[in-house]
């Protein structure tokens, strides 16, 4: 199974109607700036002038990288399962988000070092981690094709479960250098511009990362296919996300996009399937080096910039209440006519 390019393009005669809408409201025209831009957003995506977004979830997909054991973090492979213990009894920063802001949280272990049998996670587990890239692939293809389906699975599953709203997030030691490799190669920047600190390199953990990765594109060479640099580079927690991002679209749900690894698993996705672009928004610029790059390389700007690197979902979490607010504009808001307001200022002659 690769990523398949079939998403229809949004439809511009909705995005027209939907705007002409909102240019109705009891408002000076385009005087809610972004938040019009998100009305538009949402409605087309979910083909209708009406969106619901129900039963918002933010999933955090887990998962062990290979790269890990060469030194390019400073935290072992085991903080990735005690942080989905921590994920799973509530406790961490994900947990506060989602719950001060009304968001359901899904915890799935795409492929942990260890196994998590906490209350709560969905096991998905497709291994113990991947291979480390800087001596061969990442994933084998067949593990790459389940790993795509097992995300699209986890789409239909809360789709089936009323949600009309998906955001991603991810926990996994030596993914910021899974999501470097990505950058490097689907967005022609060079290696030492998108090689982030991380979980907190110091300065020497930092040249190290730098020589492992430079190393490991020595190792593999040059690589064009999206599908490709993702199996050979990305984690089972970043493939699964893509293949989820994808299903998403199809069912017509919005996908809000968190920080740097999520990010980059769109990015893959969006190179091979760019009519998925039009089915994300981005919700906030990291700081994390790399995601700035990123960003401009496909056109986006984020809808917050707080200097937040967390992951998790953290900033996709922060972004909920602009979403809702832009659909309650475009449903609630009452229009010149309905309200009797006079839509622009009439001068006797």
């Amino acid at each position: 199974m690769m990523i398949q390019a079939d998403l229809p393009l949004l439809s511009q005669a909705l995005q027209d109607h939907i705007q002409a809408q909102l240019d109705q409201k009891t408002k000076p025209l385009g005087s809610l700036g972004r938040i019009e831009e998100l009305a538009v957003r949402m409605a087309t995506i979910q083909d209708t002038d009406q969106p619901e977004l129900t039963r918002p979830t933010l999933v955090v997909f887990a998962g062990d990288h290979g790269i890990a054991q060469a030194g390019v973090s400073p935290f072992p492979q085991s903080v990735t399962v005690a942080m989905v213990r921590n994920f799973a009894s509530g406790g961490a920063a994900i947990n506060v988000l989602t719950r001060a802001l009304g968001w359901e949280l899904v915890l799935v272990n795409s492929g942990t070092l260890e196994e998590t049998p906490f209350p709560g996670v969905w096991d998905r587990r497709l291994g113990a981690g991947t291979r480390s890239f800087d001596q061969e692939a990442a994933v084998q293809p067949d593990e790459y094709s389940r790993a795509l389906a097992a995300g699209a699975a986890v789409a239909r599953d809360l789709h089936a479960n009323g949600c009309r709203l998906l955001a991603l997030g991810e926990m996994g030691i030596g993914n910021s250098s899974a999501a470097a490799m990505l950058i490097h190669y689907l967005c022609d920047a060079p290696l030492a511009s998108v090689i982030s600190r991380g979980a907190g390199c110091d300065d020497q953990q930092l040249e190290n990362k730098l020589k492992v990765l430079e190393a490991a594109r020595q190792f593999h060479g040059p690589i064009e296919e999206p599908d490709e640099v993702l199996r050979r580079f990305g984690g089972f927690e970043m493939i699964m996300a893509a293949g989820c991002m994808l299903e998403a679209a199809r069912l017509r749900m919005p996908i809000v996009i968190d920080g740097l690894i999520m990010s980059s698993a769109a990015l893959a996705a969006i190179k091979a399937c760019p009519n998925l672009l039009a089915y994300t928004v981005f919700a906030h610029r990291s700081s994390a080096l790399g995601h700035d790059i990123l960003l401009e390389h496909l056109g986006q700007k984020p809808l917050l910039d707080l200097g937040m690197r967390l992951g998790e979902g953290s900033g996709a979490a922060l972004a909920l209440p602009l979403l809702q607010s832009s659909v309650a504009i475009l449903r609630d808001m009452a229009t010149f006519a309905s309200a009797e307001v006079a839509s622009r200022i009439e001068t006797a002659e």
